[in-house]
Order: structure tokens, then C-alpha cells, then sequence
């Protein structure tokens, strides 16, 4: 990923600790004024990425550069970065207005105009007049839009967000969410986000750069990491999915002949990966990509049609589902519509699950 004017330029990025690699040669650019997240698994990097940038540590090797400067050596307090914590480590002994202009005081700014600066970035995250309230008044949206005020009062070039949506309910991170993509937009300032959650990194993100063992296994737009995974990890990670073990017993052209460890056989379009007959596979096969019915005569010609038993109806809202038991004894997780279709559906229904070739994506038979 290029721009001519990023704001963050992370070139070969390493960083060793002893003799374990947290991060691994990650290169990327940040275009200005566009929300990029990093996706990961507990463990995989992410955190230790965002604080080389933010210069809590030292790279081991590599570079990175802010607006073209390279921040190799430069201090946290001298790098134009602001950072949200996830626990977003407010002062509870100070009222809002102060907690918001606190790198101000630290900066030895006036003090006529720290007030007229935290006035007007309250105003832009949609708390005007809070000022003197306390902390402890506020509810858990407001106090994170505390936080980010704190952080773009101090007009960073970059805003670096640790996770800062995990500690809140359900609910509210779902608000959360949507909220944090508006204030990006709102302030055109850059943001990198980490997160061990994809529904966050789908909805916000204009770029996801998808990270495994400390390196980047996919960089892209939202859309095309979910429906075209680069790697059977990022297949696996982003979304839910139906994995397959098989092997190729079949090859015409792009479309590939499997059969699973169970018998059951599928064509599918073997989508850029590189696979011969006899090779072992994993396919990943998206829940909504399936559809369901009672009848075999109602499925698709030309598509891989099976007959199965229903093992479980999962009612969960807009997600709801049916899992099914195939000929082989393979379950598949089928998305429903809220459409009444499929209310009638009851565990040890006979059904038909048909899907087409191209939905599928394929992959080398291996770890995910």
C-alpha cells in the first residue's frame, strides 16, 4: 500500500526480544487523514508494533518515518503521535478540562489559550460546556471521547489507538464504533488502530493489515480482506467460515475437483492458489454463502449441492443460523435471513445445502 504524502512510513520494521521475534521485517504506509487498523490474535505483535511507533520501544532493525522524518532515537514526548490507552488512564482527581489540556500545561502553553483550545476540541468530539464536570459524571462513550480530545488537542500528526474499545459492554462499543470512524473523519487526522477484533477493524477501517506471528499477512480494504483472504490465516481469522479438510482428486483448468476426509466431494475454483492432484487442501467456505432447502429440486444446477440433517437452529437476531449435519458427517454453519423461510426448521430435518464453486476460496493443506 502507497500514497505519495503519507503520514507513516514503517519500512523493514524488526524488533527482537532475546531470541523471540515479536516483530518480523513489517513494512507499510499510512496515507494522510485515513483510518488504518491492525488486526491480530493475542500475542502476534500488535502491540509492540504500535509502541516502536509511538517510541515506548526501539526497533531492533528497520525504519519509520512520521511526515517524511525519520523517528529512529526521537523520544515519545518529541514525536508528533498522541496515543488512547485502552483504559484510557484519565486523572480521576481532575475535572475534564483539565485532563484534556494537561499535554498542553506540559508544554508550557498559556494558560488563556489551554482554555480556549480545550473549549473548542470538546465541542468537536460533542461534549461542549463539560468542562468543569468530573470524570466519575460521565459514562463510558463520553469518557472515550474524553480521551481522544486529551490526545487531538495536541493536533498529532498520527493518533495511535491501543484496543480502546475493549474494555465496554457490548452495546456500547457497537456505538462505539460507528462513533470513532466519525471523529476520524471529523478531525482528518490519521489513525492506526490495534485490535484482536475484526467487527471493529471492518467497520472503520479504510485499510486492515492483517498480522500473524509478527508479520503482515494481508494489507487491504476492508471488503477484500473478507472476501479474498490472501492466506489461509486471514480465511480463518476475519469472518466466520466453514473449514474443510480435502484433497485435490481432480483438475480442469481453474476448477478443482475435492473430496473431504469424509467422502464428500466438491467443486471448487481454484482462485490464484496452486494446487495439484493428490495435494491436500483446506477450503473456506463462508456461512452466508450457503443457502438452504428442504427440497432438492429448488437448488442451483451446477453448483455443489448436498443432502444433510439438521443438528442445531441458532436464533441470534440478524445472525441467526442452522447447523448442519452433511452425508459425510461434516457440519456446516449456514446463515439464515430473518425472512420466516426457515422458522419451521427443527433438529433431525432433512435439508439440502448448495453453494457455488467461486464462493469458495482454497488453500494448501497446512496450519492456519
Amino acid at each position: 500500500m502507497t500514497d505519495t504524502n503519507p503520514d507513516l512510513i514503517c519500512r523493514d520494521l524488526t524488533k527482537d526480544f532475546d531470541d523471540f521475534r515479536a516483530v518480523d521485517h513489517v513494512s507499510f504506509d499510512v496515507p494522510q487523514g485515513s483510518f488504518f487498523s491492525i488486526l491480530g490474535p493475542s500475542g502476534c505483535g500488535k502491540t509492540t508494533l504500535l509502541r516502536m511507533i509511538a517510541g515506548f520501544q526501539s526497533p531492533t532493525s528497520g525504519d519509520l518515518l512520521i511526515k517524511g522524518r525519520s523517528m529512529i532515537g526521537v523520544p515519545p514526548n518529541k514525536r508528533p503521535v498522541s496515543m488512547v490507552f485502552q483504559h484510557l488512564a484519565l486523572f480521576p482527581t481532575m475535572n475534564i478540562g483539565d485532563n484534556v489540556g494537561f499535554g498542553l500545561r506540559q508544554r508550557g502553553v498559556a494558560r488563556g489559550e489551554i482554555a480556549r483550545r480545550v473549549e473548542a476540541v470538546l465541542e468537536r468530539v460533542g461534549l461542549p460546556g463539560v468542562s468543569a464536570r468530573r470524570i466519575d459524571q460521565l459514562s463510558g462513550g463520553q469518557k472515550q471521547r474524553v480521551a481522544i480530545a486529551r490526545c487531538m488537542v495536541l493536533e498529532p500528526d498520527v493518533l495511535l489507538l491501543d484496543e480502546p474499545l475493549g474494555a465496554l459492554d457490548l452495546k456500547l462499543r457497537e456505538h462505539m464504533k460507528v462513533e470513532l470512524k466519525s471523529l476520524q473523519a471529523a478531525f482528518n487526522t490519521t489513525f492506526v488502530y490495534i485490535t484482536h477484533d475484526q467487527s471493529e477493524a471492518l467497520v472503520m477501517s479504510d485499510n486492515i493489515a492483517v498480522m500473524n506471528k509478527g508479520r503482515f499477512e494481508q494489507i487491504g480494504p476492508p471488503d477484500e480482506v473478507y472476501q479474498k483472504p490472501a492466506t489461509a490465516f486471514v480465511a480463518g481469522f476475519v469472518g466466520d467460515a466453514n473449514r474443510i479438510e480435502a484433497r485435490v482428486t481432480g483438475v480442469n483448468g481453474s476448477r478443482l475437483t475435492l473430496t473431504s476426509e469424509r467422502g464428500t466431494q466438491m467443486h471448487v475454483e481454484a482462485g490464484g492458489a496452486d494446487l495439484s492432484e493428490g495435494q491436500g487442501a483446506q477450503v473456506f467456505l463462508r456461512p452466508e454463502s450457503i443457502t438452504l432447502s428442504t427440497s432438492q429440486e429448488d437448488v442451483g444446477a451446477g453448483q455443489n449441492v448436498s443432502p444433510g440433517t439438521v443438528n442445531a437452529v441458532l436464533f441470534n437476531g440478524a445472525n441467526s443460523s442452522v447447523i448442519v449435519r452433511d452425508a459425510g458427517g461434516t457440519l456446516m454453519n449456514v446463515a439464515v435471513p430473518q425472512t420466516g423461510t426457515h422458522a419451521h426448521l427443527r433438529a433431525g430435518d432433512t435439508v439440502f445445502t448448495c453453494w457455488d464453486p467461486q464462493q469458495a476460496r482454497c488453500y494448501p493443506a497446512g496450519k492456519v
